[in-house]
């Protein structure tokens, strides 16, 4: 998956129409990325909850209208898209969405439900009541990833899970705990996730030999910055379907 459409585009065009382009023409068909809520309830796609880091504008999006949102340039360049341009443009890309936003959850339902898009995405988050409020919302025919928690029962609730699988698709998760170093992704995760029916993609991932050895422990997906290398490494190992 291209991570907020990847670096082809250049490192300061993420979550930009021109990185999601970048990434199409190249042949991947799974996108990543996030999604917030303006003040007047416009989905957009953008990682941050504010404008600061990465366009030549300020504030919380939380608390702007679309016509200030709109404005700002990503890189000083690029546009934030909406996600209903996003879902317009690439009609037959799949999406992986990450909710950032509890008062993007209900929007987020609504888009997919409008576009008839429920079964090309995957939408996750870290927020385990959030992404349960989603559920409720989008229904069974959307597919979500495991939350936080459950993450969390296939790691290391070796017992339990054998009789408890958590909901969700797949698990989304880093090669180890962002903030502990604790160890995620080994054998025994994605074993218990493979019994139990579920796929494990790691984020992300932009080294060419941790690629690889993650491929032979039998991950399913990689999030990746560097699209160009990851395209590599899956022709290299015969793995890459896209054109």
């Amino acid at each position: 998956m291209a991570h907020r459409g990847g670096w082809a585009a250049g490192e300061a065009a993420e979550n930009t129409l021109a990185a999601f382009s970048a990434a199409v023409e190249m042949g991947y068909s799974h996108l990543e990325t996030d999604v917030h809520v303006t003040s007047d309830g416009v989905l957009v796609a953008f990682h941050d909850d504010l404008l600061d880091r990465v366009t030549d504008a300020s504030g919380p999006i939380a608390q702007l209208p679309w016509s200030e949102v709109r404005a700002a340039r990503i890189g000083g360049v690029e546009p934030i898209p909406t996600f209903d341009e996003l879902l317009d443009a690439f009609p037959t890309t799949r999406f992986n969405i990450d909710l950032k936003a509890d008062g993007a959850v209900a929007p987020l339902a609504e888009t997919l439900a409008r576009h008839g898009a429920e079964r090309r995405v995957c939408v996750g988050s870290f927020s385990t009541r959030r992404i349960r409020r989603f559920r409720r919302l989008a229904g069974p025919s959307v597919a979500t990833s495991v939350d936080p928690l459950g993450v969390i029962w296939y790691a290391f609730a070796a017992g339990g899970r054998r009789v408890v699988a958590p909901p969700g698709q797949a698990l989304q998760v880093p090669v180890r705990d962002e903030k502990t170093g604790v160890l995620i992704v080994k054998p025994s995760l994605i074993t218990a996730a493979h019994r139990a029916g579920r796929v494990v993609h790691v984020w992300t991932v932009n080294d060419a030999s941790e690629m690889h050895r993650l491929i032979d422990l039998g991950v399913d997906g990689l999030v990746s910055d560097d699209i160009v290398l990851l395209k590599d490494v899956l022709v290299e190992r015969g793995l890459w379907t896209g054109a």
